[in-house]
């Protein structure tokens, strides 16, 4: 039954400390905002910083869907992008298998974007 229990004691250390270390980065930036300043805001500090003039409607009003698709959109190719180049790389080594693989995965991707286009997700006024 030790022999049992001391197979589990790297585990539990790698536990511990990774539970340390979380509360540690956790814990230790606000202790230090307490004693920097950081925590009591003042007007310029709360003031725009992205575009630089003061927001002119109510943060949580609605998007228009678009912006979400052409953001889906972009992932989706991204990732497309992220998936050609190992496929390239390797493409010597899966020979012919890898090859129409990735031809499917083309084609899908490119029904889908026809598919996009048809609805008219990429279309701006």
């Amino acid at each position: 039954m030790a022999s049992v229990a001391a197979q589990y004691l790297p585990i539990l250390l790698f536990l511990g400390v990774a539970l340390g270390l979380s509360l540690l980065f956790v814990i230790a930036p606000i202790i230090a905002s307490k004693f920097t300043g950081a925590d009591r805001p003042y007007a310029e500090k709360l003031t725009e910083y992205e575009c630089g003039f003061p927001a002119f409607e109510d943060s949580r009003s609605q998007f228009d869907v678009r912006f979400y698709l052409v953001a889906i959109l972009f992932i989706v190719f991204d990732l497309e992008a992220a998936f050609l180049f190992p496929w390239a790389v390797t493409l010597d080594t899966t020979g012919w298998l890898g090859w129409g693989a990735m031809m499917v995965f083309l084609a899908e991707l490119a029904l889908g974007l026809a598919y996009a286009w048809k609805k008219g997700a990429l279309e701006w006024e």
